[in-house]
């Protein structure tokens, strides 16, 4: 079944990765808007769930977030994670480095233990607005599925201009601060292989992970329905030996299944 988010607030849900979860969500409540239209993504293809209504306003972000964490605070659970995800790229949102500063300001207010964690596909991190804002979150999570032109192309499907190779340059200007995030999967689509869990794959992947030297890295799969028939889940075999390869570098790397 299709996910689509509320806006601009949801949750909390209990994430696989990041604990007792609670959802911010820069884009429309009635859809997706996306620089990526992934065969796995939960909220479906950009096509299918087109938005009408317009992105929340900084303020009714910042209204919103304040009346939810007042009333964790009064009632539980209390956050491990202020998320930054929902119906498409955070980081698209014209007042998100704005957002960001209010929701570490509300986050040190209410919760100040609490991370605060943006899941990004990467690719609005060319700006320099977006790159200082994601600098100052607990957890900057950046997706990197593979370094293979083709495959993104095939399954992460990029709306518009896509250089990997600008990609990982602007990853490591990160200087470390940051979290690779990568799906791998099996099955095929549109009559092709989608196995990224082979050494063709897998170990040019992990010579660039070296380079960027994140401070972290995050393998999953497949955990929900998908809109393109045909796909699978990597086995926990697969994923722990991608796993292993990760901390043989010495790079902390988390699995989920």
């Amino acid at each position: 079944m299709t996910v689509i988010y509320p806006s601009p607030i949801f949750g909390p849900v209990h994430s696989r990765r990041l604990g007792v979860s609670l959802g911010i969500n820069l884009l429309p409540a009635d859809g997706k808007v996306c620089s990526f239209d992934c065969i796995y993504c939960e909220c479906g293809f950009n096509a299918d769930h087109r938005a009408k209504k317009p992105l929340p306003t900084r303020e009714e972000v910042r209204s919103a977030l304040e009346a939810k964490l007042q009333e964790m605070q009064q009632n539980g659970p209390a956050p491990d994670v202020l998320t930054f995800a929902g119906n498409g790229e955070p980081t698209l949102h014209p007042r998100f480095p704005e957002i960001i500063a209010d929701t570490l300001e509300l986050r040190d207010r209410y919760f100040p233990f609490a991370k605060v964690s943006v899941l990004s596909n990467a690719t609005m991190i060319a700006r320099p607005e977006v790159r200082m804002a994601l600098a100052k979150v607990d957890n900057n999570i950046l997706k990197l599925d593979t370094i293979d032109a083709d495959y993104i192309h095939l399954t992460d499907r990029p709306v518009g201009k896509y250089s990997v190779e600008e990609i990982i340059g602007n990853m490591k200007a990160f200087d470390g601060n940051c979290i690779i995030q990568t799906m791998f999967m099996k099955g095929t689509y549109e009559g092709k292989d989608v196995n990224n869990t082979t050494d063709d794959f897998v170990l040019p992947w992990l010579e660039q992970v070296k380079e960027i030297a994140p401070r972290q890295v995050m393998i999953y799969t497949i955990d929900r329905e998908t809109p393109a028939h045909g796909l699978q889940k990597a086995t926990h075999e697969e994923l722990n030996r991608i796993g292993e390869l990760v901390r043989g570098t010495g790079i902390p790397c988390s699995v989920s299944y």
